[in-house]
């Protein structure tokens, strides 16, 4: 049994979901206002999310935005597996540590330093700032995230049962696929999640590798702010606040699936 909450555990809970949740609950409810302001509510009405679905021009950037966040977050996944499995195998402590800290370099620092480093890189080799900049810089940023989710269960997990499989007859790539893909399986969600949240949310690194004629949601959104209060951005930012609760529960649900189920005996 788990010790129950104090009263003043619950009232401090309470205090900060509400101030996580109280500025997206009145975004959210002023999307259906039909004055077109963010102060007084004159009637329902569900005409900015008409004139929303409408915008051609701000729909293909939820759809660049969204190809990219995949993109980045499956070809991230890839590379921070095989990144976590060659950290794994380095032998001696210094060189792993030393590794880690070079991974760690691209969470640590500020964005700001991250977005002009690859606008100089990207200016200095020629790459055109657009779809593959955008791309390239949050793939980069990307892998290390992977790399922290599932370097922690593939410590976890015994040489014995790679060394077993190898007495069985098992070729390297069938130790790979059968013996350490499945067990490393929660930590590759859980990168691939979090790198498709880090890709999707970011406006720092984006804002800086972005060209003419390419845009991401977070630099629209940001654009569409400084030219004056519409109420398109609540309609959008609601429709992108329920996208990420499916995908939040989406993910408790698979997580909670591929959980062994305990053995009970019944007394």
């Amino acid at each position: 049994m788990g010790k129950k909450l104090s009263l003043s555990s619950r009232l401090y809970l309470v205090i900060i979901f509400l101030i996580l949740y109280t500025p997206i609950l009145f975004l959210v409810y002023y999307s259906f206002n039909s004055g077109g302001t963010m102060h007084d509510f004159e009637g329902f009405t569900l005409d900015w999310y008409k004139e929303l679905f409408h915008d051609t021009r701000l729909l293909i950037i939820v759809l660049n935005t969204l190809v990219i966040a995949l993109l980045s977050a499956l070809i991230s996944t890839i590379i921070g597996v095989f990144g976590a499995i060659a950290i794994r195998s380095i032998r001696g402590k210094r060189k792993k540590n030393a590794m880690l800290s070079l991974n760690n370099v691209l969470i640590v620092s500020p964005d700001v330093i991250i977005g002009a480093s690859f606008l100089i890189l990207f200016t200095m080799v020629g790459i055109k700032l657009g779809f593959y900049s955008v791309l390239l810089s949050h793939i980069a940023f990307s892998i290390p995230i992977v790399v922290l989710m599932v370097l922690p269960k593939l410590m976890e997990m015994s040489p014995t049962l790679e060394d077993a499989a190898r007495d069985l007859g098992a070729s390297q790539w069938d130790v790979f696929s059968k013996v350490i893909l499945p067990y490393i399986t929660p930590g590759i969600f859980a990168g691939f999640f979090m790198a498709l949240t880090y890709s999707f949310d970011d406006f720092a690194v984006s804002f800086f590798v972005t060209g003419n004629g390419f845009s991401t949601l977070s630099v629209e959104i940001y654009s569409l702010a400084r030219r004056g209060i519409s109420l398109n951005i609540n309609a959008l930012s609601t429709l992108l606040f329920l996208f990420t609760m499916l995908l939040v529960v989406g993910y408790y649900f698979i997580t909670q699936r591929n959980k062994p189920s305990g053995l009970g005996v019944k007394k």
